[in-house]
Formats: C-alpha cells, structure tokens, sequence
C-alpha cells in the first residue's frame, strides 16, 4: 500500500499516548493500533477530521504517498 501512516510520529511530538488519542477522537484503541500499523483499509473523513483535531495538524501530516515498484504492478493488475 503506498499510503503511510506517521501516527507515531505526530503522537510522539504531541507526547500523547494512543489511549489518549483513542479518548479524546472516540475510537477504540484496537482501531487506532490497526491506523497506526498501516493495517487499515480506510479511514473515514470523520475519523480523519477529529485526529487533525486532536492533533492539530493536517491530512498530509498524517499520511503521505509513497510509490514504489511494487505499487506500479498492483495498478497495471487491475486494469
């Protein structure tokens, strides 16, 4: 998946726990270690606009794009 998540990265400058984090957006721990580990599939808009509250910062803060080989044979797969 080309899509990174810097969770760690934001929480650890904000020096926030996950559990914290997890308290103040309404989302269960378990789903935010599944965000954090790059594991999730998606993300709702919601979900998103609450941790850029909470974290104060914006979507690119949170995640980037980053492409590699591999990424290039999925996109030829599905066409």
């Amino acid at each position: 998946m080309p899509i990174r998540v810097r969770l760690d990265r934001l929480l650890l400058q904000r020096r926030m726990s996950l559990t914290e984090l997890a308290d103040r957006v309404g989302v269960t721990i378990a789903n935010l270690s599944i965000l954090k580990t790059g594991k999730a599939r998606a993300v709702r808009f919601s979900t998103l606009a609450a941790l850029c509250r909470e974290l104060d910062c914006q979507p690119g803060d949170l995640m980037v794009f980053e492409p590699g080989p591999a990424d290039e044979d999925d996109e030829t797969a599905e066409e």
